[in-house]
């Protein structure tokens, strides 16, 4: 069983904007196609991003009624500042972009949206090409696979082709996501693996397993045991 990548949850086709689109055009590609960013373009490949956020500052500072940051602000106050007298997603774009490779696995996507605390990831091939894009919920559609599913998926490849078990002497349940196990395996070892497999099927919210063994190979006996 692989682990679903990038590629295979990623929105293909990605409203993007060039260096020299104006403020305004900025604005109403956001209000248009109900977005709250999109990649900014030079030659075709990202260079920067332009969100909400980074359209803020002109009027956080209208009028300049607001004093420029002093010299021992923040970088990030004084970006603001620029941002405000941008003219072009040049002037107002945050860089560099975060990106994630499409055969990355998405466990390693949602790791890396955490690490960063943004809300999207853009997809770039091997030569910097945008090829997609990847959201905070394009990963939480993981979880919206059936029960059914889920319960098939475990059945057949997890206990019956990975385990080599018989699938019909283990009860296997599974209610929003929440798999219960329940029933008897050779070894212990074999329920670890179990226990491990069904964790990291995508779409699984938790695992109650009930799982017992006919023998723990995991615990070996003592010299007492062996020798009396």
């Amino acid at each position: 069983m692989r682990e679903p990548t990038v590629s295979s949850l990623m929105t293909r086709e990605v409203i993007s904007a060039d260096v020299e689109t104006s403020f305004k055009d900025l604005a109403q590609l956001l209000e248009e196609h109900g977005i709250s960013a999109v990649p900014v373009l030079d030659g075709g490949f990202p260079v920067g991003v332009v969100s909400e956020a980074d359209l803020l500052p002109k009027e956080e500072f209208r009028g300049g009624t607001t004093e420029a940051p002093g010299l021992f602000a923040g970088r990030d106050a004084k970006h603001r500042w620029e941002q405000a007298s941008g003219l072009t997603a040049r002037d107002v774009m945050t860089s560099p972009v975060r990106s994630v490779a499409p055969d990355a696995s998405a466990s390693a996507a949602a790791r890396e949206l955490a690490r960063t605390g943004v809300r999207r990831l853009f997809v770039m091939d091997r030569d910097g090409a945008l090829v997609g894009v990847l959201s905070r919920r394009d990963l939480l559609k993981l979880y919206l696979r059936e029960d059914d599913e889920l319960r098939t998926t475990i059945r057949e490849e997890i206990f019956g082709r990975t385990l080599w078990a018989d699938p019909d002497t283990i009860d296997i349940e599974v209610a929003d996501g929440v798999v219960t196990l329940q029933g008897r395996l050779e070894r212990q070892s074999e329920i670890d693996i179990a226990d491990h497999l069904v964790r990291s099927l995508p779409g699984v919210v938790d695992l109650q397993n009930r799982l017992r063994p006919a023998w723990n190979d995991t615990n070996p006996p003592r010299q007492t045991e062996i020798f009396g």
